[in-house]
């Protein structure tokens, strides 16, 4: 989809509240992604990033008209989607919470050589990328929620800390300072433990059984080889200020496109009764 401008959205946006389904169903393909990237980042797992995004852009689709263009579009989503995130409870990890304490331990003293043969003749080197990326995927949840929002609005999205601030209700300067202390507190971990982005022993090629073993990753479903990467980072209304000397150290923070049950999801919701109350309430 083609870049719009400013002026066209809130266009689109105004015919959408009208009753407009082909305008909506534009408004609301042109965030999916960002939000999708958000909920994937906040959860860590596809299947409950899917489901989230799913609530999220019908709550957009039934809030749309209290967008009065009083701040960028992509902030206002921002707002609904970390807020709906923050209280999230349907999702693994908040049945099973990780810290970076479980996480360490697991890498020094999982037994990772008394596993089987468990890839199903997929290939090893596919397996060790999937476990690559849902490892630094999964990383985030060691995190708490506050923290992980600010992490990954300020390193992934690159969310400028005024807006970042306003979304979250703290200061710009009070996000620079926890922004710098979390980005400081990942990096370490990653440089002691991990041998992909850091000077740790952890290697994913050797854990891959001991992943499928663990359910971490399936060789029947490879979620993040099997995904379309974006060419870039979803772009923000303006960039991040360069508080830290880390902005490298996170070349993980890929950014996909959302799934294709997620078109389908709109399309089957623009189609269906639901949205007739919804454009009409």
């Amino acid at each position: 989809m083609k870049k719009i401008t400013d002026e066209e959205l809130l266009d689109l946006i105004e015919k959408a509240t009208a009753g407009d389904k082909k305008s909506l169903e534009t408004v609301i393909l042109g965030v999916q992604d960002l939000v999708f990237n958000l909920s994937l980042r906040m959860l860590g797992t596809f299947p409950d990033a899917e489901d989230a995004t799913q609530d999220i852009l019908l709550k957009i689709m039934t809030h749309l008209s209290s967008f009065k263009g009083e701040s960028a579009f992509s902030t206002w989503v921002f707002r609904i989607a970390t807020n709906h995130l923050k209280n999230y409870q349907k999702h693994m990890f908040a049945k099973f919470p990780l810290s970076f304490e479980f996480y360490g331990d697991d890498i020094k003293n999982g037994n990772i050589d008394d596993v089987p043969d468990l890839t199903q003749n997929v290939e090893k080197t596919i397996l060790a990328e999937e476990l690559k990326l849902s490892c630094t995927n999964v990383i985030l949840q060691c995190l708490d929620t506050e923290s992980r929002c600010i992490f990954i609005l300020g390193t992934m999205f690159k969310v400028d800390s005024r807006i970042a601030g306003d979304i979250l209700g703290v200061t710009p300067e009070a996000y620079r300072q926890r922004l710098s202390r979390i980005r400081a507190k990942m990096a370490d971990f990653l440089k002691e433990y991990c041998g992909e982005y850091g000077n740790g022993t952890c290697r994913c090629a050797d854990r891959v059984n001991y992943a499928i073993k663990n359910h971490r990753i399936s060789p029947a479903q490879l979620y993040f080889t099997s995904a379309i990467p974006q060419s870039t980072v979803l772009e923000v209304k303006e960039a991040m200020e360069n508080i830290d000397d880390l902005s490298q150290e996170f070349a993980f923070c890929k950014t996909y496109q959302s799934p294709e049950s997620l078109k389908e999801f709109i399309q089957k919701f623009l189609d269906g009764t639901s949205c007739s109350v919804v454009m009409n309430a």
